[in-house]
């Protein structure tokens, strides 16, 4: 599997000439090829695994991830790079994209997550609330608007009744969690599976307001998949029960 794969991006500007019309049985035969899935960022730890379930189920299979943040990638996939399957963070960016290029079957949620702050090990700032990220000197990294963690950390950030202006806004939850890592901001609002694939350089603040930011994943196979049948088969697949362990396992929950 070419875990973690990034879509080169002069893909971006490509079209596939013939590209198989969307259907196929999920789990039936002839299953092989490459399919392409474009996942949020905050899916990289668990698809690399479930992609490698899914190769050794289906032998001649090749799961290519192209992993970043959901608004970038539905702009990539409208600016018509090929995909075969588009796991979102947020549904408004899955339905844009197949507002614009339709979807071989109906986007449903499979997770959800939840957001914590994240703090290096030991929370040596002493974070304990949202409130906490206003203290003077303190640098908090969030997520942009428009990427669904970004979103997410507004909404709880206005459900407590805290103004913050962070330091950095990131393009993906990865690159947020990068700066606490790096020691380069003492927190980051991050969704609860980024730092429990963090620990123990990372640890996580939970707090209340997070339940009223809560973001549902959907993921579907778009209509003008490359590789249909594999697409539906990879859908299948994450939806199963062996890939359902693994999503619990690392934080996310049940939609």
């Amino acid at each position: 599997m070419k875990a973690g794969t990034s879509i080169a991006a002069g893909a971006v500007a490509l079209v596939l000439a013939g590209c198989g019309a969307p259907g196929g049985e999920a789990g039936g035969g002839g299953v092989t090829g490459p399919v392409t899935v474009f996942a949020a960022a905050s899916l990289a730890a668990t698809f690399d695994r479930i992609g490698r379930d899914f190769e050794a189920a289906h032998p001649g299979s090749t799961v290519v991830f192209n992993f970043a943040g959901s608004s970038a990638l539905a702009t990539q996939i409208t600016a018509g790079a090929p995909a075969d399957v588009f796991a979102s963070a947020a549904p408004q960016h899955l339905a844009a994209v197949t507002t614009a290029d339709g979807a071989a079957d109906t986007p449903a949620a499979f997770v959800r997550n939840q957001l914590v702050i994240a703090v290096a090990a030991g929370n040596p700032a002493g974070v304990r609330s949202l409130g906490d990220l206003t203290r003077p000197g303190l640098k908090v990294a969030l997520c942009a608007e428009q990427v669904p963690c970004g979103s997410a950390a507004l909404r709880a950030l206005d459900t407590a009744g805290v103004a913050l202006t962070p330091v950095t806004l990131e393009a993906d939850v990865r690159g947020a969690l990068a700066k606490v890592r790096l020691g380069e901001v003492d927190a980051a609002l991050v969704y609860r599976t980024d730092t429990r694939a963090a620990a123990p350089d990372v640890a996580a603040v939970e707090f209340p307001e997070s339940a009223q930011a809560v973001n549902d994943y959907p993921i579907a196979v778009l209509a003008d998949a490359p590789n249909p049948t594999a697409a539906h088969a990879f859908v299948a697949h994450v939806r199963s029960a062996q890939s359902r362990a693994v999503l619990t396992e690392a934080g996310f929950q049940a939609p």
